[in-house]
């Protein structure tokens, strides 16, 4: 009897959060967290629960704009080592963003482990900005290539991370913030001071920093002061730059 064949696992975007607008103008890839090393395939439900209040939050900021927001499903929830199958994912969805709406700015906004795929993903003609909340990153390891950064050359990038975050090491993303801003002066990132992993103690205000962010890069909106000097500040200063309380509810722009 023949071997019935395994079905091949294929990535997916799921539907557009909100109702998509008539005419798309720019693309939000949400890529949610993941494990190291897993073949399993992630819950649907799970697995977007991290990043759909956010998408949420952009859908409707920036619904005038045209912007359509996708949280990208994995095959795989794991990361997988040298598969890095999150980073293929997000690569994947970023093409299936091209063949859907044409010639649109994408931007990659991943958390956790979604984050490193984003960071991995972002030399993706298409993408044009990258937003990394709590990245996951690997310890530095002499016998391992670090992780890349040239590629995210000619994008806007924002880095944010809890300074009391017991999962991923932020120490670690401020070390790659340091790397790719020698490659691309297009790099900030701040620190939300005592918050932990998952950014809810102050979760309105990381919320409104990744609105500004993503406006601005997709649609060329004027960012807030803040961003701006965290852009314009030469290192440390830009890759340490505090994520001040009440953040987004008078926000100056200029």
């Amino acid at each position: 009897m023949a071997q019935q064949a395994t079905p091949v696992r294929r990535a997916r975007l799921g539907r557009a959060l909100g109702p998509e607008p008539t005419a798309v103008s720019g693309v939000v890839l949400l890529l949610p967290g993941g494990d190291e090393v897993s073949a399993r395939r992630p819950s649907p439900m799970v697995a977007t629960a991290s990043v759909r209040a956010l998408g949420r939050r952009l859908t409707r900021a920036g619904r005038t704009e045209g912007l359509a927001t996708h949280v990208v499903h994995y095959r795989y929830r794991g990361w997988n080592g040298t598969e890095a199958h999150l980073a293929g994912d997000a690569a994947w969805a970023a093409d299936e963003v091209v063949r859907r709406y044409g010639d649109v700015p994408v931007c990659l906004a991943g958390v956790d482990m979604g984050g490193r795929a984003a960071l991995h993903a972002g030399g993706h003609p298409a993408v044009n900005s990258v937003l990394a909340l709590a990245p996951w990153l690997p310890e530095e390891d002499v016998a391992a290539a670090p992780e890349p950064v040239k590629h995210l050359a000619g994008r806007r990038v924002l880095i944010v991370h809890g300074t009391n975050d017991e999962r991923t090491d932020p120490e670690l993303s401020f070390r790659l913030a340091a790397r790719a801003k020698k490659a691309n002066r297009d790099i900030c990132r701040f620190e939300v001071h005592s918050d932990g992993h998952t950014l809810h103690q102050h979760r309105s205000e990381v919320h409104a920093l990744a609105q500004d962010f993503v406006l601005g890069a997709l649609f060329g909106r004027n960012f807030a002061r803040p961003v701006e000097d965290a852009f314009a500040a030469p290192p440390p200063l830009g890759l340490r730059m505090p994520l001040a309380a009440g953040f987004g509810q008078s926000l100056h722009r200029h």
